[in-house]
């Protein structure tokens, strides 16, 4: 006798996972994105900047000669599996399926992140100085971005809980810059010092590197990292009658990469 999932049951289960990763992943709205990739490898294209130029009367336009220039990004095949064994599941009468859902869609939402965490690696440093994160380095950071000519809109502060408790800890956040950190915390509110925040915490994948107590955390706009997914989250629920299981797998094929360093600023804090 065959066991078969219903393609009802298995496009429900399919948009469970679609529907969880959506909101497991923090930083897929945060970089510069392209979907549809064919193959292993995308081509990031970049733009100079233009310098304009006087125009005499009836003579030909001086060209800005911009520079043109491309950055690869590599994409890797990533799955999240798990099996469900039918004597185990008839035995506690539990189904799995939407506990399952949301822990694949964790994995990848995490993988996700974890592959733009690893490509903001370049960029100037503002050094720990053992200390936290204070009001002091995002304001350096911003001035870094500011010199670079990087766009005000669309900054992102990336940092772990401890760099939030850092702010709500810190004298000269009061206040209103008090009243500010308390909504971040409570996740009331997610803008801070012109930056949108991001707040990592600890994870498995690796998440903000920790180098004995200095966590790597980073300012950066969203066009200077981009995020190749050549397959979108996607799943299968098959029956392997060698486990007697049903096999549950996520599929996800992307990569990530700097694309302009003068948009990235990495901000060092003692935890």
């Amino acid at each position: 006798m065959s066991i078969n999932l219903s393609s009802a049951a298995s496009a429900q289960f399919d948009a469970e996972v679609k529907h969880a990763f959506q909101t497991s992943g923090k930083l897929r709205d945060a970089v510069r994105m392209r979907a549809g990739v064919v193959g292993d490898t995308y081509n990031f294209r970049t733009m100079g900047k233009g310098l304009a130029n006087q125009k005499a009367s009836q003579t030909d336009v001086t060209p800005m000669d911009i520079t043109h220039s491309k950055v690869a990004c590599t994409l890797g095949n990533w799955v999240a599996g798990e099996y469900t064994d039918i004597f185990d599941a008839a035995e506690v009468n539990f189904d799995e399926r939407r506990e399952l859902a949301q822990t694949i869609a964790g994995a990848m939402g995490r993988r996700a992140d974890q592959l733009i965490v690893d490509a903001l690696s370049a960029g100037s440093t503002i050094a720990h100085g053992s200390t936290g994160l204070t009001v002091a380095k995002i304001t350096s950071a911003a001035k870094t971005l500011n010199d670079n000519g990087v766009p005000m809109d669309e900054r992102i502060l990336l940092t772990s809980a401890a760099g939030i408790e850092d702010l709500l800890n810190e004298e000269k956040a009061t206040s209103a810059d008090y009243a500010t950190v308390r909504a971040l915390m409570s996740g009331e509110l997610n803008t801070f010092m012109g930056f949108n925040i991001v707040m990592m915490e600890t994870r498995a994948e690796g998440g903000l590197t920790l180098a004995s107590t200095t966590r790597d955390c980073f300012a950066f706009h969203k066009s200077s990292i981009g995020c190749a997914i050549g397959l979108d989250i996607s799943t299968e629920v098959n029956y392997i009658p060698e486990k007697t299981s049903w096999l549950s797998l996520g599929k996800y094929k992307a990569g990530a990469v700097t694309i302009d360093t003068a948009g990235i600023v990495k901000v060092e804090i003692t935890e």
